[in-house]
């Protein structure tokens, strides 16, 4: 156990003994600061891939509610106007140094968010605290990177594209897009789903452990997953409700499908060369 590590989990014993924010210390708060830097450097995470799965880490969840628990409302200032939360923006003067780029008017980014080298971040986007956006990745306009989400390197969040936040239960996995992985604008990632690496997922697809993934790769029905290397989009499948009164023709219900990514590729490079030569 790092002494971060043992900070935080003393504080959180302290908080659930009844320290309030009124009670915090500056030495309390000096160590919320280490910890948001501490995130802000990639140093810890909230979740760590073990073994092929990904697991929450418990710890830095914990450190992330503690400053939501254990901080005063102030007032801030952005773009000229004011603003009142526990938590300030994050500082982005070490992105262009890392060939970083975030457009102006609306691009928000919460303390305590890792932004990788060579990332794009569109207006108006934001980033949560606890979230880790990889290198070379793009965050479109109207993207929200929900809290303690994890997205991987190389990867293309369409615009207007929702990864939801996970804090709680601290042991729960928050959501993840791992490496390489494209999501068609729209989509919605929610409650700790996984988008398997190098995906692709077509535009307005909700991924959310309560839809079905019908992956005809391995000829099986998966929830919380997308496995790697897949291309997925949504479609309707008849639901368990069946004939109804209300359901002219019985009743359907969202599903996903996922076909593999490079037959699907190649299938649609012989359909343009065969535009292409008639």
């Amino acid at each position: 156990m790092s002494a971060l590590e043992n900070d935080i989990v003393d504080l959180q014993q302290r908080k659930e003994e009844g320290l309030t924010a009124d009670e915090a210390t500056a030495e309390d708060i000096a160590v919320l600061e280490e910890f948001l830097a501490a995130l802000e450097a990639g140093e810890v995470r909230a979740a760590e891939k073990n073994d092929g799965e990904w697991e929450a880490n418990e710890w830095v969840k914990q450190g992330i509610l503690l400053n939501f628990g254990l901080r005063n409302i102030e007032t801030h200032t952005y773009g000229g106007v004011d603003y009142h939360d526990v938590l300030p923006l994050r500082e982005t003067d070490d992105l262009p140094e890392r060939g970083t780029r975030n457009t102006p008017d609306g691009t928000v980014v919460r303390r305590g968010a890792y932004i990788g080298s060579d990332a794009i971040l569109m207006s108006p986007a934001f980033v949560n605290i606890g979230a880790h956006i990889g290198d070379g990745t793009l965050v479109d306009s109207c993207d929200t990177v929900g809290s303690a989400a994890q997205i991987g390197d190389n990867v293309k969040l369409g615009a207007n594209t929702l990864i939801g936040g996970v804090l709680e239960p601290v042991e729960a996995a928050p959501v993840v897009v791992e490496d390489g992985v494209s999501l068609g604008a729209g989509c919605r990632v929610t409650s700790g789903f996984v988008v398997g690496e190098g995906s692709i997922v077509g535009e307005n697809t909700l991924l959310t452990p309560r839809i079905p993934v019908y992956d005809l790769v391995e000829e099986e029905v998966i929830y919380g997953e997308l496995p790697p290397e897949r291309r997925a989009f949504t479609r309707f499948v008849e639901s368990s409700v069946g004939d109804h009164d209300l359901f002219e023709g019985g009743a359907y219900k969202p599903a996903v499908v996922a076909t593999d990514v490079e037959e699907e590729t190649l299938e649609a490079t012989q359909r343009e060369d065969a535009l292409r030569d008639n």
